[in-house]
C-alpha cells in the first residue's frame, strides 16, 4: 500500500540503511523521552520508504528494520503485557482506505456488517490494570510485547480514575495526552523551574508520565480505546462480554465504570454500516480537527463486530481489523533562521519567525507568529534552533518550542530592539505586548490608509502616495485631521490640481455621513475588525453609548469576552482626543435603524445596555441565530456586493458572518467557483443556497 507521495525516496543500499538507523533512533526518542529529531510526517514518510526499497530489495532487508515491529522495533519494556499491545497500519488516502476495507473483507470471505470509527489521539499508548474495581498498575506499550512500569502516574491523570464504579478486574487500554489547556499550564510550569520548555504536547505527555521526581506536577488526560479481560482466560460475565460485544458497545460499557473514552470526546465513538460512511465520517472529523481541545494526526477505523476481529486475527505488529487513516501534518520540525520586528498601524510592535520553508497541512510555510517577547523569553527560543511549528485549519502558522536536544551550541540569543524598529523611538514595554510610545503616530500612514479604505470610510482618491504627501507636509497625523484640510492646502501638493483637489474635499465631506460601524471600524482599535464593529455598532447604537460602556457592557456584544472588553475600554480612553476631534468635524457618530435613547447618547437604554427600537413589536429577521459563510462569485441581486457588502447584508438580516465553514455554520452561500468551503459544508452537512435563492431569503434588506 506504500504511495510514493508518502514515502521518502531510497536511492541505493547505503541510503536504505542510513534510513533504518535514523527511523530507529528516531522511534527511541520517541516511544522514550517523547522528543525526536524527526517529526511524524518525516518519520511516517521514511519507514513507508524503507519498505518500499524492502519490497523492491528484499535481498538487502536488514533484521535492524523498524518494519513489521511495534514501536519500530526501538523499545524495549520490562513489564510483559497480558495481550501483547500492537500498532496500527496506516492509509493516507479514500483510495487506500477503500483498497484496505475491500482486502479485509476478502480475508473474511464477507462483507464486513459494520466499522466504527473514532479520533487516533497523538498522546501516549498505555495499558490500565484494575483488580476489584482499583487501579494497580500503569503500563506503556514499549516494545508491543513488555512495556515501562508508569504506575507512579496514578492519580495525576484526569480520565483514568482510581477505582471504578463497580469492583470488577480488566484492562483498558487507551492514550495518555494534554489538552492544548494543559500542555500551556505544563510550560508556564516547567519554565518557571528551569527556563525550559516542552517542544510539543506529546513529549510533554510521555515525559510527565515517566517522571517520578519532579517538583512540579503536570496534569494529564486520558481517553480509553480498548478493553480486555483480566486475566485473559477470565471467565467472569464481564469478561464474557468483552469478547462478545461490539467495539462501540464495550466503549459504553467501559464509560458506565467511570473511565473517559474516545466516546467522551467531540467527535465520539460512530458505529456506520459501509466504507462509503465510514470516509464521510472521516472527512466529517478532519473538518472539525482545529477545534479539537487535543491534537489527533489520524481517524481509526475498525470492525465493529467482536466475530469481524476474531476472524480476521493480527499481523505481527498489527491487528487486520483496524487502520490508522492518517491526516496531514500540522506540526513540522524545521529551523529558525531569523526574527523580524513589524510595527502595526496601532504602534504594535510583533516579532515574527523567519522559517526554513516546510510543507505544513499542505502549504509551504516560511514565516510564523511569536507573539510577543515575553513569548519568546518563555519557550527558550534562539535563533538556528530547531523548533516545532504548528498550524491548525486556518489558523496562522506558530512556533511552538524549540526542540532542545538537537542544539549543537552555534544557535544565537535573540535581540529584542530597545528603540521603534520604525521610527527609532522609545518603546513603551510596560505590558506583554510591546508598542512604539507615539502609538498611531508611529505608522500614520498606515493607519490613515486602513481609515480610508473601501470597507472603512472609503475616501476615494485618497490613496497612499496622497497619504505620503500629506502627512510628509505636516497637514495630518491621523485621519481626523482630514477633516480640516482646507483647499488651499491641498492645492498646495504637489500633482494637485483643481478638480482633483475639489473631488478629494467633496469625497472627505461624504465620508462624514458613513453609520458609526464604518467610523468605529476606521479608528483601528485592537481586537475588533469590521464584523465586530458593526455588532457594537448595532449593540450600542451611538459612539457615546459605547464610550459610556463598561467592560462588563461591552460583553455583552458577542465575541467580546472579559479579556477584550478591558483592552477595549482602556483603548477607547486613549483615542477619546481623537474621538472628540471627529465629533467636532461632524463626522456622523450614530448606527441608522437603531434608534431610541441609546442612539442619543442620552442613557435609558434597554437593561443589557442593548440600543432599543422605537417602531412597534419587534421582528424575527430571517437570519437570526444563524451563522452564514460566503464563497464563490455572487450573481442575480448580489451581482455587485462586495464581500464586505455581503458579510453587513448577512448581519442586517440577524445572521452572523463567517469567514470558514465549521460545524457551527448553518448556511453556505455558494457562487460560482465555490471550491473546497462547498466541498467541506457537503461533508458537514451544512445547508447550502444559491445566491438568488440566498437573495430571496434577505430581499427586504438589500
Amino acid at each position: 500500500m506504500t504511495d510514493a507521495l508518502h514515502a521518502t525516496p531510497l536511492a541505493d543500499q547505503a541510503a536504505y540503511a542510513q534510513a533504518v538507523r535514523d527511523a530507529v533512533d528516531a522511534a527511541a526518542a520517541y516511544y522514550g523521552a517523547g522528543d525526536s529529531a524527526l517529526d511524524d510526517d518525516a518519520y511516517d514518510r521514511l519507514v513507508r520508504g524503507i519498505e518500499a526499497y524492502e519490497a523492491a530489495h528484499p535481498e538487502h532487508v536488514l533484521p535492524g528494520s523498524p518494519t513489521g515491529k511495534v514501536a519500530g522495533g526501538a523499545v524495549v519494556g520490562d513489564v510483559p503485557h497480558t495481550v501483547p499491545m500492537l500498532s496500527l497500519d496506516n492509509v493516507f488516502s479514500a483510495e487506500e482506505l477503500a483498497g484496505w476495507a475491500a482486502g479485509l473483507e476478502r480475508r473474511l470471505g464477507r462483507p464486513v456488517e459494520m466499522w466504527s470509527v473514532e479520533p487516533k489521539l497523538d498522546g501516549l499508548a498505555v495499558s490500565a490494570r484494575y483488580h476489584g474495581g482499583r487501579l494497580v498498575q500503569l503500563v506503556t506499550r514499549g516494545d508491543g510485547v513488555a512495556g515501562e512500569d508508569v504506575s507512579h502516574a496514578i492519580g495525576t491523570v484526569v480520565g483514568l480514575p482510581e477505582t471504578l464504579s463497580e469492583q470488577v478486574t480488566v484492562e483498558i487500554r487507551g492514550e495518555v495526552l494534554m489538552t492544548a489547556a494543559q500542555f500551556e499550564e505544563a510550560c508556564a510550569k516547567r519554565t518557571a523551574h528551569d527556563g525550559t520548555t516542552f517542544a510539543n504536547p506529546r513529549s510533554a505527555a510521555a515525559g510527565t508520565l515517566r517522571a517520578k521526581d519532579r517538583p512540579y506536577r503536570c496534569e494529564m488526560t486520558f481517553f480509553g480505546y480498548g478493553a480486555l479481560p483480566l486475566p485473559p482466560d477470565d471467565a467472569s460475565e464481564l469478561a464474557g462480554r468483552l469478547r462478545e460485544l461490539p467495539h462501540s458497545q464495550i466503549m459504553d460499557l467501559v464509560a458506565g465504570l467511570g473511565v473517559r473514552t474516545t466516546g467522551a470526546t467531540p467527535v465520539g465513538v460512530i458505529a456506520v454500516a459501509t466504507v462509503e460512511q465510514v470516509q464521510t465520517r472521516v472527512e466529517e472529523i478532519a473538518a472539525v480537527r482545529a477545534e479539537l481541545p487535543f491534537g489527533i494526526d489520524g481517524i481509526v477505523v475498525k470492525a465493529d463486530l467482536a466475530t469481524d476481529q476474531e476472524q480476521a486475527g493480527f499481523s505481527s505488529r498489527a491487528p487486520r481489523w483496524a487502520i490508522a487513516y492518517k491526516l496531514p501534518a500540522v506540526e513540522k520540525i524545521t529551523k529558525l533562521v531569523e526574527v523580524e520586528w513589524n510595527v502595526g498601524r496601532t504602534g504594535i510592535i510583533a516579532p515574527r519567525a523567519v522559517l526554513e520553508p516546510v510543507l505544513l497541512d499542505g502549504s509551504v510555510v516560511t514565516y510564523a507568529t511569536l507573539h510577543n517577547p515575553a513569548d519568546i523569553t518563555r519557550r527558550g527560543l534562539m535563533l538556528g534552533d530547531h523548533v516545532t511549528v504548528y498550524k491548525a485549519g486556518d489558523v496562522i502558522p506558530r512556533v511552538e518550542a524549540p526542540v532542545a536536544h538537537l542544539r549543537t551550541g552555534d544557535e544565537r540569543v535573540i535581540t529584542f530592539p530597545d528603540v521603534c524598529p520604525r521610527c527609532g523611538g522609545e518603546i513603551d514595554a510596560s505590558q506583554q505586548r510591546w508598542r512604539c510610545a507615539r502609538g498611531r503616530a508611529c505608522h500614520a500612514v498606515a493607519s490613515v490608509s486602513y481609515a480610508v479604505g473601501r470597507d472603512q470610510l472609503d475616501i476615494e482618491g485618497l490613496g497612499e502616495t496622497r497619504i505620503v504627501q500629506l502627512v510628509d507636509a505636516g497637514l495630518i497625523a491621523d485621519f481626523a485631521d482630514l477633516f480640516t484640510l482646507t483647499r488651499e492646502q491641498i492645492l498646495s501638493l504637489e500633482r494637485m490640481g483643481e478638480t482633483s483637489t475639489d473631488n478629494l474635499l467633496a469625497a472627505i465631506e461624504r465620508a462624514k455621513e458613513k453609520p458609526l460601524n464604518k467610523v468605529f471600524c476606521a479608528l483601528g482599535v485592537r481586537g475588533t475588525g469590521r464584523s465586530m464593529s458593526r455588532r457594537i455598532a448595532r449593540h450600542f447604537g451611538s459612539m457615546d453609548a459605547i464610550r459610556a460602556a463598561d467592560a462588563e457592557g461591552l460583553q455583552a456584544v458577542d465575541g467580546i469576552g472579559p479579556e477584550k472588553a478591558a483592552a477595549l475600554v482602556e483603548e477607547l480612553a486613549e483615542l477619546a482626543p481623537l474621538i472628540d476631534r471627529l465629533v467636532a468635524a461632524g463626522v456622523t457618530m450614530t448606527e441608522p435603524g437603531v434608534t431610541g435613547p441609546a442612539a442619543t447618547g442620552q442613557g435609558g437604554a434597554g437593561s443589557d445596555g442593548t440600543a432599543e427600537a422605537d417602531a412597534g413589536p419587534a421582528v424575527e429577521l430571517p437570519l437570526t441565530g444563524m451563522a452564514v459563510v460566503v464563497t464563490g462569485a455572487m450573481s442575480g441581486p448580489l451581482e455587485a456586493l462586495s464581500r464586505n457588502e455581503m458579510n453587513e447584508l448577512i448581519e442586517r438580516a440577524g445572521g452572523k458572518a463567517s469567514s470558514s465553514v465549521s460545524a457551527r455554520t448553518s448556511l453556505l452561500v455558494a457562487g460560482e467557483k465555490a471550491g473546497s468551503k462547498r466541498d467541506k459544508a457537503t461533508t458537514l452537512g451544512v445547508r447550502i443556497a444559491t445566491p438568488e435563492e440566498f437573495a430571496a431569503m434577505v430581499h427586504a434588506f438589500i
